[in-house]
């Protein structure tokens, strides 16, 4: 015990001196570490006659105490010391102008997106989603599109398998097979999200944005479609009235199916969109066909309805003025810093809604 005393004072005259933290750890763990002094002399306890081991032992926890107390008291100096002595090295020179400050835009085509959904949500339509890797049967046997149908091309699909039974989805319209295979009719849904074709020029891209709408209920008809579709249309380009017409096409899931153009006219070599004697098409509808109501268990005798599909980022390119359909992905902030939205100041068309 006179030989821990005496190494007791030793190091208190150490510990006085300067000592960096990596020299006051090895005095820590020569004295308190497995084979430390202190951790020996505690071994030894066991070994000292009875009536001499209480007063050993008190004796032994007071030296430690002690001597840990006096290793804490360094190691928080220590510590201090290096603040201060960073804090005087980083010191901020309240002289130097200050960082530039760049805030984020909303992307035209998630404004585009929200905008679509807020306008159907108001005429009692509801959001639905579904995974952009989908099976070959939702995306093409229940949507009534045969094996030797043009759109299961490889030159026109991304599929993920040999077997071609996993695919990247090439529209949005396998959300209204899930939505109506889980639920039960009248349906009054739009599926905006993520599609793929393999395709890619000035006006296509591999991946691009649509939304689906579906409503299917009890004597449903193309007057409903056209009041829903003249509805949107006007409300989106912000029109007291828009001139559109439907055109007889084609699509395996819609009979009859349209094409939707509306009228514009060209004024200092921009697209005003309203009036005019030129037109464009936007969009593609029909009633839905009474085999993909089988495919889902809905009876094509009590429920009908429509359907259409909107290119998300062909509005956004002629709501916004944007000519080329590749920028939406370029990845570059000068241009979304000119077409993108401010979040804390947007614009009075864009309707706030949380989907």
């Amino acid at each position: 015990m006179s030989d821990l005393k005496k190494i007791k004072n030793e190091l208190f005259l150490k510990l006085k001196s300067k000592l960096n933290l990596s020299e006051v750890n090895q005095i820590k763990s020569d004295l308190f570490g497995k084979n430390g002094l202190v951790s020996l002399q505690f071994k030894k306890i066991g070994t000292i006659a009875e009536t001499e081991r209480k007063k050993f032992a008190s004796e032994l926890n007071v030296i430690k105490n002690e001597l840990q107390d006096l290793i804490n008291l360094k190691i928080k100096e220590i510590e201090n010391e290096e603040i201060k002595e960073k804090l005087q090295k980083e010191k901020i020179d309240i002289t130097l102008p200050e960082r530039p400050f760049v805030r984020g835009k909303i992307h035209p085509v998630s404004q585009t997106i929200d905008e679509i959904s807020s306008i159907f949500s108001e005429i009692g339509f509801s959001v639905e989603e579904g995974p952009d890797v989908e099976s070959e049967y939702n995306n093409f046997t229940a949507l009534n599109t045969p094996d030797n149908h043009p759109a299961r091309d490889m030159h026109d699909t991304f599929y993920l398998d040999e077997k071609k039974e996993r695919l990247l989805r090439t529209h949005t319209s396998p959300v209204q097979i899930r939505t109506m295979l889980k639920d039960k009719p009248p349906f009054k849904i739009i599926a905006p999200g993520r599609t793929y074709r393999s395709d890619s020029d000035q006006t296509h891209a591999p991946m691009f944005h649509q939304v689906e709408g579906l409503h299917i209920d009890k004597d449903i008809n193309m007057g409903h479609l056209k009041g829903c579709l003249n509805h949107f249309v006007k409300e989106f380009f912000e029109l007291d009235k828009i001139k559109m017409r439907f055109r007889p096409s084609h699509f395996p899931f819609t009979e009859p199916s349209a094409e939707v153009d509306i009228g514009y006219e060209m004024k200092d070599d921009k697209i005003v969109i309203g009036e005019g004697d030129q037109w464009l098409e936007i969009l593609g509808c029909g009633m839905v066909h009474p085999n993909v109501l089988r495919n889902v268990k809905v009876d094509p005798t009590k429920f009908q309805g429509y359907a259409f599909g909107i290119g998300i980022d062909r509005l956004a390119m002629l709501k916004y003025g944007i000519n080329d359909l590749r920028a939406f992905f370029d990845c570059d902030y000068r241009w979304l810093n000119h077409f993108g939205f401010d979040p804390l100041d947007v614009p009075t068309n864009y309707r706030g809604l949380s989907r």
